[in-house]
């Protein structure tokens, strides 16, 4: 694979998987949306397809990483870290374009939710504590969940290893069975696996943090947050985007390390 074939490849899949992922989070959020209120099986369900579509457009082209955890498990399997900036260059741009769709496609959702007083305060707002519901966190804006993560109980110890622990599962289930035949990424069977397998994850381990499992996922969208023109969109909870970053990328290379060891 060509430089330029992997950072197209990241960046198309990528994007779709932030925009099928984000979307359903953003049905199920939004007001005026038909799924409002869709709940957590829906998220789970709606990140694992994304996952699928994604790796199924992109794998071609780039072996569909679409996460630089499974970037950085790949190059310490091989030892070959090449290309590792460049995909990290497309993943991130990929989830910032994808994070964009999904304000495009819920444009008129997104300025419904963010106007109503109910869920961002404000003279004439009923006092049932919707605001306090919907931006559960300090520094988290009524729809930042819509682009990255969050933990219900802020606990930096143990948001980061819910983080590690999820993205452990993951990376092992992507290097023991997801490969393509040629193992620089995910093959056609290890599309659907791995779409399987992050939504047991998402069922399973979800609950605590959203589980970001890929810091381009997080970051990428949290960026586009910080930068879209949205009416009252609050912050972006940069004090705990480090944790949906580092865990995820020491998660990978665990995964590796276990990999290494135990199967190689």
């Amino acid at each position: 694979m060509s430089s330029s074939d992997i950072f197209i490849g990241e960046t198309i899949g990528t994007a779709i998987l932030i925009l099928l992922g984000g979307g359903v989070c953003a049905a199920v959020t939004l007001k005026a949306s038909k799924a409002r209120n869709a709940g957590w099986l829906a998220i789970a369900f709606g990140w694992g397809f994304a996952v699928m579509t994604a790796v199924y457009i992109s794998g071609p082209l780039s072996g569909a990483h679409l996460n630089p955890a499974v970037t950085v498990a790949l190059a310490i399997k091989s030892g070959d870290w090449t290309n590792v900036p460049v995909y990290f260059a497309g993943q991130l741009l990929g989830a910032m374009i994808g994070a964009a769709l999904v304000w495009v496609a819920y444009y008129g959702q997104f300025h419904a939710h963010l106007t109503d007083k109910e869920i961002v305060g404000g003279p004439g707002a009923q006092a049932t504590t919707a605001k306090a519901v919907e931006a559960q966190e300090k520094g988290a804006g009524p729809v930042l969940g819509i682009f990255s993560t969050g933990p219900e109980i802020r606990n930096a110890a143990q948001n980061l290893a819910t983080e590690i622990i999820g993205t452990v599962v993951l990376i092992l289930a992507v290097l023991t069975q997801g490969l393509n035949d040629k193992g620089n990424g995910l093959g056609i069977l290890g599309g659907l696996i791995t779409a399987f397998v992050v939504v047991s994850i998402g069922l399973s381990l979800g609950g605590p943090t959203g589980y970001a499992i890929n810091p381009a996922r997080d970051l990428g969208p949290r960026i586009v947050h910080a930068l879209l023109p949205l009416p009252n969109k609050g912050g972006s909870d940069w004090a705990y985007a480090w944790i949906p970053i580092v865990g995820p990328l020491v998660g990978g290379a665990i995964a590796a390390g276990i990999y290494n060891v135990a199967f190689a």
